[in-house]
């Protein structure tokens, strides 16, 4: 489970910008949040607003370049092509507007929870080199925290369980620290426990290689085969069952049956709509998602899919009779028609836009003031508002209209 995830520094973020899926301490919809083991409140869905190049997708690409920066070292030498994409070399751009940030770290902090433990993982990077890097944890069984290890430029201190490890002398500046103990040590129980939720606990989805995405959603799980399958139905399609066939240089194609009346008859893929095309590239991951209780990031989500189908997929994670295992659900979107208080808590719409200087922020629905200091109420029309760039977002406009005390 993703808890909070913080950077600076990097593409059009400039400031320290936090992400928070904890749950706020508000009346609305309290039945549609994640109850941890040890009664913390966690939110299944959020949604980043804001216009074209505001920096919406950067948010969501920072979380997946610190994912990709922990996991490409073990992958190095991975001959499974699934993950191929994952060992492509990753660019930790700084901000691009001003001469001390270029020069400066970029910075992440990220807090995410498994069954045993939560972890704060912290990593400072300056052209692809590690400047420091720290991990803690707190065991949610007892509530008893220790520190794991914390590496600076000239030293590293293993701590806790951690410090009988030994560590080669010659560590590259590049390779993160946690990538060296998944890689050496990846059979002790909390390297693991780490390890794993960077690698399943959490996952990535970008439409601009639908092939490859295509190729990993391929369900080899009956279960998540079922649930597609439920999905596709409950959406009113006529489509009532799919096969797929791996051909040669691991290429697939995918067969969709189509019932009408008494008359079946199946299809290409590639004969289907845009739409359907995304939904089987889609679906798997939502279904995956919901089965094994994992935090899924699409930019996007909206693109594509018609608006009752995403708020289908919206309404599967924030129903906790069938999103049992705490999965959630993080995109970007341009869709003003979920974007209404029967859909959403107010602490689940975020918004981007840019500043004075070219520098994205990020905030909350529920934090939002207006000039009179007042809050938006848990009624209001979140959509309308939003289009009369009440919300400092404006859909249109590629930065805030009323800055406020919000620029720095």
């Amino acid at each position: 489970m993703l808890c909070q995830f913080t950077v600076k520094n990097f593409k059009s973020i400039r400031d320290e910008m936090t992400f928070d899926m904890q749950a706020t301490a508000i009346s609305e919809h309290e039945d549609r949040v994640i109850r941890d083991t040890d009664g913390e409140l966690y939110l299944p869905v959020s949604a980043i607003y804001g216009p074209n190049g505001g920096g919406k997708s950067n948010v969501l690409e920072s979380l997946q370049i610190l994912a990709a920066k922990v996991l490409r070292p073990l992958y190095a030498t991975d001959d499974n092509r699934d993950h191929l994409f994952r060992m492509k070399k990753v660019a930790i751009e700084p901000f691009a507007f001003g001469a001390v940030e270029k020069e400066s770290p970029t910075e992440f902090e990220l807090f995410f929870r498994t069954e045993l433990a939560e972890y704060r993982y912290i990593l400072k990077v300056k052209k692809d080199i590690v400047i420091y890097e720290q991990l803690d944890r707190v065991k949610l069984d007892t509530g008893r925290k220790s520190a794991l290890f914390e590496r600076s430029a000239d030293k590293i201190e293993l701590k806790g369980v951690f410090a009988k490890f030994k560590i080669s002398d010659e560590l590259s500046g590049t390779l993160p620290l946690l990538s060296y103990l998944g890689i050496t040590y990846k059979k002790n129980e909390v390297v693991k426990d780490v390890i794993d939720w960077f690698e399943f606990g959490i996952n990535f989805l970008n439409y601009g290689n639908p092939i490859q995405e295509l190729r990993m959603a391929v369900a080899n799980s009956d279960d998540v085969k079922q649930l597609v399958l439920k999905m596709i139905q409950e959406m009113d399609l006529d489509i009532v069952d799919f096969r797929i066939e791996k051909k040669e240089n691991d290429r697939i194609e995918v067969f969709t049956t189509h019932k009408v009346g008494e008359y079946e008859t199946e299809l290409n893929l590639s004969e289907e709509s845009s739409g359907t095309k995304k939904l089987f590239g889609l679906l798997p991951f939502i279904a995956t998602s919901l089965l094994e209780g994992t935090t899924l990031v699409i930019d996007e989500l909206d693109a594509k899919l018609h608006p009752v189908l995403l708020r289908h997929i919206i309404m599967l994670f924030n129903d906790m009779d069938i999103n049992r295992k705490g999965a959630q659900l993080i995109f970007t979107s341009h869709d003003l028609s979920t974007m209404n208080n029967e859909v959403f808590r107010r602490d689940e719409i975020w918004f981007v836009a840019k500043g004075t200087r070219q520098n994205s922020k990020l905030y909350s629905l529920v934090e939002f003031k207006n000039d009179k200091g007042e809050s938006v109420r848990k009624d209001a029309k979140f959509d309308k508002q939003y289009l009369e760039g009440k919300y400092g977002a404006d859909p249109y406009l590629r930065k805030l209209i009323d800055w406020g005390k919000m620029n720095a």
